[in-house]
């Protein structure tokens, strides 16, 4: 059964996440951003990372505040794109609604709210060479003209040696290294834990959490999969049944349960969204 596993294709993301849950972890991580903070321990950390619990609500990799004076997003990404900035943004008016009404807040109020002060850091661990250690909404998206909102976020591309940064890093590229030898297969999985525990990257994780690890990484069908294959299934029946014929209600019909049996599959809310903007699309 495991040789019919692929990998997931947001494996390192589903790692980050996972491995961030951990508030020991998220200390060494607030470290390796502020060499100088040594204070910062566990029980001034307090997670509040985005759920995707509903189908259109924003969810993130990681967030976490520090003493209610901090917040901290933080993104790790594989592939390049400057949207980061957009995300970065909505995932920040998010976190400080959810924070007010956490706290009971009052915006209306005639007094200054005291509200946590925002960073935003990407981690990036593509191929793609990437220059910018910060990138701003003002400069990438308005020309650097003076606008109402900036959004800037720190990116990062390396770290100091032993960090927990730098090992998720090292932790991505063995995997890469181990998936063009072996494939997006379990060879591939159990290559890249016994490397990365020989060479002290992520030892302790991986060794209290490599069942949890292997469950996280291998999946039967990954989310593309079963998305691309509902749409051929879809274009099928449709061409079959409908289209030739005419019958558009049918044919918007057929989306409507193609996205929900996606959704019950347990298809991610990107995927569903796309299903959903095709039927859109088509209804227009």
């Amino acid at each position: 059964m495991d040789n019919k596993k692929i990998i997931k294709r947001n494996v390192k993301d589903s790692v980050f996440t996972n491995l961030f849950q951990d508030t020991k972890y998220i200390v060494e991580l607030y470290k390796a951003l502020h060499p100088e903070a040594d204070y910062v321990t566990e029980d001034m950390i307090e997670i509040v990372t985005l759920k995707n619990i509903l189908t259109d609500s924003l969810y993130n990799d990681l967030g976490f505040m520090l003493d209610k004076r901090l917040i901290v997003l933080v993104e790790a990404q594989s592939t390049w794109t400057v949207n980061i900035i957009i995300r970065g943004l909505m995932y920040l008016v998010q976190t400080y609604q959810d924070y007010i009404e956490k706290e009971e807040l009052n915006i209306y109020s005639s007094k200054k709210l005291a509200i946590p002060k925002p960073e935003l850091y990407v981690i990036y661990t593509g191929d793609k060479k990437v220059e910018e250690k910060e990138i701003s909404l003002s400069e990438e998206y308005f020309g650097g003209d003076a606008t109402a909102l900036d959004v800037r976020v720190k990116v990062i591309t390396e770290s100091r040696e032993g960090d927990i940064i730098n090992q998720y890093v090292m932790f991505t590229h063995i995997l890469n290294e181990q998936v063009k030898t072996h494939g997006r297969t379990k060879k591939a999985i159990d290559e890249t834990i016994r490397i990365c525990k020989d060479r002290n990257i992520l030892k302790e994780y991986l060794s209290r959490h490599e069942s949890e690890v292997h469950d996280i990484m291998f999946s039967l069908y990954d989310d593309e999969q079963i998305f691309n294959a509902a749409m051929r299934e879809h274009a099928k029946t449709a061409r079959a049944e409908g289209i030739k014929e005419g019958r558009m209600e049918g044919r918007m019909e057929g989306i409507d349960a193609m996205i929900a049996n996606l959704k019950n599959m347990g298809v991610s809310e990107e995927m569903l969204r796309n299903a959903a903007n095709m039927s859109q699309s088509q209804r227009s």
